[in-house]
């Protein structure tokens, strides 16, 4: 394929290059003429050509980079319902004046997708705006977000997601399917809004505060943690119920979710 513009490794730019794969992706979506299809980096535009050959009502597509917007609105030009944003998708997630009910492709800058991920997830109003992402990650990142307690990827990222998020690897992708060619493999991911059974918090910050303080010692037993957390109301911890002599690693999501549900009763 001929190259117009160099990818920026500042932006993480890897694109897509694979047409076997991009059909792929897009079948995931069950695309038809109702949907609005919001598309995060689309880059040269490869997978944005699938996903219009799929004739959604609308499509728009999120490119930071000001050279690919340029080419992207030269090559669509002729798509009546194809608009192009020249901005960052992290700054159009917290305006959040969006359609609701859209589906979401990604192709996501490896430097920044946690990022994204997580912006996703935290938002206030739920069900958010959104009703499918797919997403396409560093394969370890991807192990991450999908991992079980006890394993050495369990982390605050799997706490996160899977508290409002119901998640299902699809495949892996190769390198090569890439230009530039990244050092690792890729997975694609699909995420659903959970809409019922799941534990409601006041602030999501709230969860995010208490992963990020269990895992910066994840080597390490909660106990001191947890109760430096709730020293001013020692006996919201004794209702939780949990064996203070484990790892982080080793509780499983539901238990944190619980610890958050507590805390937030420090502040009645």
């Amino acid at each position: 394929m001929r190259i117009e513009n160099k990818p920026k490794k500042s932006l993480g730019q890897n694109f897509l290059i694979d047409k076997n794969i991009i059909n792929k992706i897009v079948k995931i979506g069950n695309i038809d003429q109702n949907r609005v299809v919001m598309e995060i980096g689309p880059g040269y535009g490869n997978l944005t050509e699938a996903i219009i050959s799929m004739k959604p009502k609308n499509i728009f597509a999120v490119e930071k980079d000001k050279k690919l917007s340029i080419l992207l609105i030269k090559k669509f030009k002729s798509i009546e319902n194809f608009k192009i944003i020249n901005d960052d998708i992290l700054n159009i997630i917290k305006k959040q004046n969006l359609e609701n009910n859209l589906l979401v492709f990604g192709n996501l800058p490896y430097n920044i997708s946690t990022q994204i991920l997580a912006s996703l997830i935290m938002l206030e109003k739920w069900p958010p705006w959104y009703d499918l992402l797919i997403f396409m990650f560093q394969k370890e990142v991807a192990d991450r977000i999908i991992a079980r307690p006890n394993t050495k990827e369990f982390s605050r990222l799997t706490v996160l997601s899977n508290w409002r998020l119901e998640i299902k690897k699809h495949f892996d992708v190769s390198k090569n399917s890439f230009f530039p060619k990244p050092k690792v493999d890729s997975t694609i991911l699909s995420f659903r809004p959970k809409k019922n059974n799941f534990l409601t918090l006041r602030n999501p910050k709230n969860l995010e505060k208490i992963t990020q303080l269990l895992f910066s010692n994840r080597r390490k037993m909660i106990n001191k943690n947890l109760k430096k957390l709730f020293k001013k109301k020692p006996f919201l911890l004794k209702n939780l119920n949990i064996d203070l002599n484990k790892r982080p690693g080793e509780l499983s999501n539901e238990i944190f979710y619980k610890i958050a549900v507590e805390y937030e009763k420090l502040f009645d």
